[in-house]
């Protein structure tokens, strides 16, 4: 759009939207409306395109406005500017996934990167075909990690990010007993007492034998023994299946849809048993340093963790 013979050479941005709105609707009033501004601002912005253009652009007849000669020449190129300026400062998610050539490194739980896998390879599959995924053990200090470019993306219960990290909660699930087939708990009713008196194995990283299920216990009173911990939830389901020890296993709340946490548990052939206690929810989220937020390919990312996890699939942010 050529601007000549300006009096006012400084131009912003403003000026081309109001100059479209002003075209396209051929009335100061409804371009005000299209512009939620009033009357008064949008008469005061026409006498300055006016000053600018040295031309009317718009003129009385009758009751309507109509558009003079240069402001029908610049209607077409006023909205091609407009909805440039819109592509130029719009965020950067509308990255064509088919064209994506990416390996996206994320960092999870053992049982966390067994329930993601299949559907993130389902959706590079049907989405993105040039799209791989390096999934690490939990293994690094987050923060740094994601500030430096190591991860791409921390999933799982996120406890420890840093005030920068971005962070949001995919889903809510609970803990349950997992057992094998024939186990004694699975005859007659499970109580705390019951729950208390069989063999655990527990999962810590860190070697801890204890947890949210013991606090629960001892407010009953209640002791369990806990004869092994493993690093890991699909080393302790594997050995609920060859021996009597019970293991705790993350499943979608009552009433919600199956979790895909549960899948490996179920593939195996465990039975799943409500614990007759109160037990906080398990919360999966997902982190990622804030430079990756309007990222298009991270994006997509994020998107397809958050319906791979989460059920039913929520609109995409």
């Amino acid at each position: 759009m050529m601007l000549v013979n300006s009096p006012d050479p400084v131009i912003d941005a403003n000026l081309a939207i109001a100059l479209d709105a002003l075209l396209a609707e051929n009335s100061v009033t409804r371009a005000a409306a299209r512009l939620h501004t009033s009357p008064a601002a949008m008469s005061r912005t026409l006498a300055r395109l006016r000053r600018i253009l040295q031309d009317p652009l718009l003129v009385r007849a009758g009751q309507a406005m109509v558009p003079t000669p240069l402001a029908q020449s610049l209607r077409d190129e006023a909205a091609a500017v407009v909805r440039s300026l819109g592509a130029l400062l719009s965020p950067g998610t509308g990255v064509d996934p088919a064209g994506l050539r990416s390996t996206f490194t994320l960092q999870t739980a053992d049982l966390v990167g067994a329930a993601l896998a299949p559907g993130l390879l389902q959706l590079a599959q049907q989405e993105a075909p040039g799209v791989s995924f390096r999934i690490r053990a939990e293994e690094l200090e987050a923060g740094s990690a994601l500030r430096d470019g190591r991860i791409d993306l921390e999933v799982g219960s996120i406890d420890h990010a840093d005030p920068e990290t971005h962070v949001e909660e995919l889903v809510s699930l609970r803990m349950m007993a997992a057992v094998r087939p024939g186990h004694p708990l699975t005859e007659g009713p499970l109580t705390p007492a019951r729950l208390a008196s069989a063999q655990h194995v527990a999962v810590s990283r860190r070697g801890r034998f204890s947890g949210p299920l013991d606090a629960a216990l001892a407010e009953e009173n209640l002791h369990r023994r806990v004869s092994v911990v493993v690093p890991g939830h699909l080393a302790a389901m594997a050995l609920a299946t060859r021996s009597d020890v019970v293991c705790l296993v993350p499943a979608a709340l009552p009433g919600a849809a199956p979790s895909p946490l549960t899948d490996d548990a179920v593939a195996l052939g465990l039975r799943l048993l409500d614990i007759p206690l109160a037990l906080p929810p398990l919360t999966i989220g997902m982190a990622w340093h804030p430079r990756h937020t309007a990222d298009g390919a991270h994006h997509w990312l994020r998107n397809a963790v958050r319906r791979t996890l989460s059920a039913p699939a929520r609109p995409t942010t």
